[in-house]
């Protein structure tokens, strides 16, 4: 069917995939997560209604009850999942892709995403066969009852807030569902904030809903420099992931906002940690981020790309934070899930207590020279990895996701997509001259490669 990704489900809607579709997910859901009642939210998407529709019938006549918590961001639906002790939940978003798509997020009791090596797969086999599930309330249908979640939700957001007042910033929600919240958490604070796009549509007409796409910063960057603003913040659709600006409408990578974390857990808050000081960060992470974080007393650990491998690997370290290249950062305190809004709020808790710029804390961290991530769509990414470790032998090879082959004064990391049909290429070098050099190089071997 081509829609079941490695982290979720995913495709465009009424082409890849469509009401009917959604139904016969519902009817196999309750048997995969072994339960009675499954919460289900979703986002602003023009689909989601009637993706809501027709897969709370799928679950309704499979016996299993559903608990509709409505309009809501992909991080309110795994704190529900958590906070009220359900047995599973899904979420209905494409996330960061445009309005065209959409897509499922399902996760076990606990908020433990369910990936295609965790369930995915066999739910695919099971909408596949389309056969009669065992339904778990055999005999009867189930019911739709509504939970206004906002209350409790609010309460657990207001536990990661600090004093921001009288910072100056501009936050975009992407015309995404960050804004169902982000009034009421920000609303008491005395910062000084003005936002953009803050009003859920479907359409997303401002701008496509993905921050990691410089292109859709352009009207944050602008207004960041016009109002000279300490900070720029942006939300992807589903308020899952989030990026920033710095005072001079620069573009911060990812990546360091995890080493900058590390501010608010190891000097403000030192109590925080414990004595459990994991903190993890991708393996497409530059060399600053384990080494600030060593610096500042916590424990660096490296994990693979993607939310349900953060999520269980922080969760079997008890780690106090994680983040990624893509704009995911994971919390022990958010029941090891990730959040856009307390990633959000804990960077402009830093800013705060540092009473410095964020171009200038970043200084202090970054010490290398990154390229962020190149694609490349190529058919046989086994074959060109297999060939970049024969020719890249010398160095100090990694293979958690991909390969990581290490150098003194460089190193790549290239690894098949899990979600796209690429190959992305990441490399760092200590000097500009030599990532120009080395870029340029990986990128004639892979073209060659690919032909």
């Amino acid at each position: 069917m081509g829609i079941f990704k490695a982290y979720d489900i995913r495709g465009i809607y009424d082409r890849d995939w469509n009401k009917d579709t959604a139904y016969r997910i519902g009817l196999h859901l309750p048997e995969l997560l072994g339960t009675d009642n499954i919460i289900v939210g979703r986002d602003a998407r023009i689909s989601s209604k009637e993706i809501f529709e027709a897969l709370s019938s799928g679950i309704t006549e499979a016996g299993c009850d559903v608990t509709d918590i409505g309009l809501c961001s992909t991080p309110s639906c795994y704190f529900a999942t958590a906070f009220y002790g359900a047995s599973g939940s899904v979420m209905i978003t494409a996330s960061h892709n445009p309005k065209e798509y959409n897509g499922l997020k399902i996760s076990r009791k606990n908020a433990v995403p369910v990936g295609y090596e965790t369930g995915l797969d066999k739910l695919e086999e099971m909408v596949t066969r389309n056969e009669k599930p065992h339904s778990v309330g055999a005999g009867r249908r189930g019911s739709i009852k509504k939970l206004d979640i906002r209350e409790d939700y609010l309460n657990h957001i207001a536990k990661f807030k600090d004093d921001i007042s009288g910072i100056d910033a501009v936050i975009d929600c992407s015309d995404g569902v960050a804004g169902v919240f982000i009034h009421d958490i920000l609303g008491d604070t005395g910062a000084k904030i003005r936002f953009l796009y803050d009003k859920p549509d479907g359409n997303f007409p401002h701008h496509e809903p993905n921050p990691l796409i410089e292109s859709n910063l352009a009207d944050l960057k602008a207004a960041v420099r016009a109002d000279n603003a300490e900070i720029g913040i942006c939300f992807d659709g589903d308020a899952d992931r989030v990026m920033f600006i710095d005072e001079t409408g620069n573009f911060v990578s990812p990546d360091l906002i995890t080493a900058l974390l590390g501010y608010h857990f190891f000097i403000h808050f030192p109590e925080k940690p414990g004595k459990d000081k994991t903190v993890l960060y991708d393996v497409r992470s530059s060399r600053s981020v384990p080494e600030f974080i060593t610096e500042l007393g916590g424990n660096p650990v490296m994990c693979k790309v993607g939310h349900s491998h953060a999520k269980k690997l922080l969760r079997e370290t008890n780690g106090i934070y994680g983040g990624e290249l893509a704009g995911h950062y994971y919390f022990r305190e958010n029941f090891y899930c990730d959040s856009g809004m307390i990633a959000a709020l804990t960077v402009l808790s830093v800013l705060k207590r540092e009473r410095k710029s964020l171009s200038e804390l970043m200084g202090r961290i970054k010490k290398y020279h990154y390229s962020g991530e190149i694609n490349f769509e190529v058919k046989d990414k086994e074959g060109i990895l297999e060939a970049l470790k024969r020719d890249y032998r010398e160095g100090k090879l990694n293979t958690l996701d991909g390969i990581r082959i290490d150098f003194p004064t460089w190193w790549f990391n290239a690894r098949p997509s899990n979600t796209e049909p690429y190959l992305r290429l990441v490399v760092e070098a200590e000097t500009a001259d030599e990532l120009n050099r080395r870029v340029d190089e990986l990128k004639e071997k892979i073209s060659t490669l690919a032909e």
